[in-house]
């Protein structure tokens, strides 16, 4: 070989193709699988760009070193590139009708014994994948999901630019705020006994931007969370595609961020189909139709409120007439098609509901007899023909079709409805599951009771503004519960596929309209003034309307990833019990640095 050449390689092991057939290369990577075809070895050399087909017979002068190869071994080989024998190329590989003859070979990193192989994507135990995540991240699939990750990113990074948005950075230490979360705090040694906060959005600081003059802000922005891992969200961080414009409206925020995030799901979705025109859904509506605020809109069933019918005389089902007297009401889930199923599929379906606390799901089945509709089932008798008619139309239903219901409390009504919603679209296979359908759902309710303090809370994010005028909000009784939880705002999610993939509003920017909004949920000028100061006083200095969102980073990788978890497309996630394996943090500190912190630790007792 030329004393010019390059010390590790030529190529990748990616790059060859046919056209280089007969010239001289070196390669470098590892050893991803060795085949011994009667004393010929066959080498896979894999890097990042790829894999290449090596060769070597004992006529080499470097068969001896060869043998003693393994597998995730990093070597270098110097050989000459020539056609594989016909018959033998492989149309999967983008190098899959050449190979290199070895005729010089180096081990650069031998590999011990491996915990678990490369080769392959079998599963694995999720505590050995992350504790050598490095070799978890060598496998194609996770390989190529992290490097997806990054083009999103970058798609999303380059439209919020072309749409005037400019990138700003925010403090990572900053002040404790509530934001919904337990804050990370960090003590200071500079000044004993305080801590700072990682921030669980940049929520202040993009606000204060724009009271700064600038007109459009983003960042791709880490948030830290002090939460109860999740399967859809991760222990302790996570980005989001944080955002904030100046003197806009709601309606602003959606033509702006939609062709954002549509455009970008488009880019990446391999050609399943993207909602072209995002549906907007008042918040009390999905929770009617849906039953949870992040529907998933590919399953075509609607839930109704049927309440009505169980009030009438003619329908003698005590069990739901006593729901609706104590105050509750009963929800009816369509299950299109329904009706040819055995009795195991209305069996199976009233033992879950009873795993989730409920008495069980009441149910109806239209069967078409001779062209009359025939109703079946344990509750049909109790409901005459004229109801029953009243029940089909509200919740679409025809012969051939079954109705479950759900009945109790409005939210626990809804919830369980919204859950049998989906257990019964999957169960007939509804819908189709290859496609985004996303939706805003919009006019969240201001404030929710909080049952257990007996007070009323801010139920979404405390910055946001009411959907009504300055002097209405001003002049509203904190006293006026009814009227107060009826308030809806200028806050909205965006969802996809049932996630919730954005949340946003515009914000409160008059500092009187502010301390109200607070003073409503139960906290003083003095508390606003400790917890917010600096937004506070930023506020009584001329600031603009201005609203944003952000939208979760790692939620729409996953997405387009068609992974199932976000530990399939972050580099070094923590386990499900938020601790990191691979660098084993959290760990204990020393006595020195609690000194110098003027922390003592006070554990619970074993």
């Amino acid at each position: 070989m030329s004393a010019s050449m390059h010390r590790y390689r030529t190529h990748t092991c990616g790059a060859l193709r046919e056209s280089d057939v007969g010239q001289a290369a070196r390669l470098s990577g590892w050893c991803h699988r060795i085949r011994d075809h009667g004393g010929v070895l066959f080498i896979d050399l894999r890097d990042h760009y790829g894999m290449t087909q090596c060769v070597i017979d004992p006529d080499s002068a470097a068969f001896k070193l060869a043998e003693t190869a393994r597998s995730e071994w990093v070597i270098r080989v110097d050989g000459k590139v020539r056609n594989r024998p016909a018959g033998t190329e492989n149309p999967e590989l983008p190098t899959g009708t050449i190979e290199v003859y070895i005729t010089d070979m180096e081990v650069l990193g031998p590999a011990d014994e491996l915990p678990m192989p490369v080769f392959g994507d079998q599963d694995y135990p999720e505590e050995t994948r992350l504790k050598y995540r490095y070799l978890d991240l060598r496998r194609e699939k996770l390989h190529s999901n992290i490097m997806k990750r990054g083009a999103i990113i970058d798609s999303l990074r380059t439209r919020m630019k072309s749409g005037g948005f400019f990138e700003f950075t925010t403090p990572i230490l900053t002040a404790s705020s509530p934001e919904g979360a337990r804050d990370f705090l960090v003590p200071s040694r500079i000044h004993p006994g305080k801590f700072y906060a990682l921030p669980q959005a940049p929520q202040q600081f993009k606000q204060l931007i724009m009271i700064s003059g600038f007109d459009r802000y983003f960042q791709i922005a880490p948030c830290f969370r002090d939460e109860d891992p999740r399967a859809d969200r991760l222990p302790g961080e996570f980005y989001q595609l944080d955002l904030e414009m100046s003197f806009v409206t709601q309606e602003d925020v959606f033509q702006t961020m939609e062709p954002v995030i549509r455009d970008t799901f488009k880019e990446f979705a391999d050609g399943k189909p993207v909602t072209e025109v995002f549906p907007r859904i008042p918040y009390f509506e999905a929770m009617l139709k849906y039953g949870t605020d992040k529907p998933d809109l590919r399953n075509p069933l609607v839930i109704a409120d049927v309440s009505e019918v169980f009030e009438r005389e003619d329908v003698t089902f005590n069990a739901f007439k006593n729901v609706i007297k104590s105050g509750g009401v009963v929800r009816a889930i369509p299950a299109t098609g329904a009706a040819s199923q055995p009795r195991s599929f209305f069996d199976k379906l009233n033992d879950w509901a009873r795993s989730e606390g409920a008495p069980g799901l009441g149910y109806i089945v239209f069967e078409d007899e001779g062209g009359q509709i025939q109703a079946k089932g344990p509750i049909a008798k109790f409901i005459p023909e004229a109801a029953q008619a009243v029940i089909r139309e509200k919740a679409g239903i025809k012969a051939g079709d079954a109705v479950f219901f759900s009945a109790g409390t409005e939210d626990k009504a809804a919830s369980l409805a919204g859950k049998a919603r989906v257990r019964i679209g999957d169960e007939l296979g509804l819908g189709d599951k290859n496609q985004f359908a996303f939706c805003w759902i919009v006019d969240f309710p201001q404030y929710e009771w909080n049952e257990d303090e007996k007070k009323i809370d801010f139920s979404h994010n405390p910055f946001s503004m009411a959907n009504m005028s300055h002097e209405e909000f001003m002049a509203l009784d904190p006293a006026d519960k009814d009227k107060i939880l009826k308030i809806t705002a200028f806050q909205y999610d965006m969802v996809c596929n049932g996630y919730e993939m954005a949340s946003g509003s515009i914000r409160n920017h008059r500092p009187d309209r502010m301390v109200k909004a607070f003073e409503i949920a139960g906290y003083g000028e003095k508390e606003v003034m400790e917890r917010f100061g600096g937004m506070y006083r930023a506020f009584q200095y001329g600031a603009p309307p201005h609203g944003g969102m952000a939208a979760g980073v790692d939620r729409i990788v996953m997405l387009l990833c068609g992974a199932h978890n976000l530990r399939e497309i972050t580099l070094f996630p923590m386990n499900q019990k938020a601790e990191d394996l691979l660098l084993g943090a959290p760990s204990e500190a020393t006595p020195k640095q609690l000194r110098e912190l003027h922390i003592r630790t006070n554990l619970p007792e074993k």
